[in-house]
């Protein structure tokens, strides 16, 4: 695992990251501005990724699709990246470093965590004429959303819903 820069600033060469950032369900890769801001302002090179069927217009996009853009990514970096998955896009965190083990310095999972070999991936949600519309924050309320308030983003409105896929190995 690639280490943080140290406060005296030595290593530092060394310690910078590249960091690709997958959003989860019905975001694309603007969810993540303000951390990419901060990561760039600490000397990392972070890569927000807008994945197939989030944001670009992509309505036939697939889980082999959205892996692949990730794979991508992580071919693109010049070493080994730390690849960060948030709430259903964790999956894709882990079956990219799983399809990628000597190419990933590390996995970072935010808020969710790898659905299980064989197992449908981000079936929580009601599917409706083969796409998963965004819920409304409701399903979401609890002590990890107390914090968001009425400005909370709801998900682009380009991308109002999540194609659904049949269920996919995530071994």
């Amino acid at each position: 695992m690639a280490s943080s820069v140290s406060p005296d600033r030595t290593g530092e060469r060394d310690s910078l990251m590249d960091i690709l950032l997958i959003a989860g369900l019905w975001l694309d890769g603007s969810a993540w501005d303000g951390v990419a801001s901060e990561l760039r302002s600490r000397g990392h090179r972070p890569v927000p990724l807008t994945l197939p069927g989030q944001g670009d217009g992509a309505t036939s996009a697939t889980l082999d699709d959205q892996l692949a853009t990730v794979l991508a990514a992580v071919d693109a970096t010049a070493g080994k990246p730390v690849v960060v998955g948030h709430s259903a896009a964790t999956t894709l965190a882990w079956l990219a470093a799983d399809a990628r083990p000597d190419k990933v310095a590390a996995v970072v999972l935010v808020g969710g965590f790898p659905t299980s070999d064989g197992k449908p991936y981000a079936d929580f949600f009601e599917i409706r004429d083969g796409v998963m519309p965004f819920p409304g924050w409701e399903p979401f309320e609890g002590p990890d959303s107390a914090d968001l308030d009425a400005d909370a983003p709801s998900p682009p409105p380009r991308s109002p819903s999540r194609r659904a896929w049949p269920p996919a190995s995530c071994g």
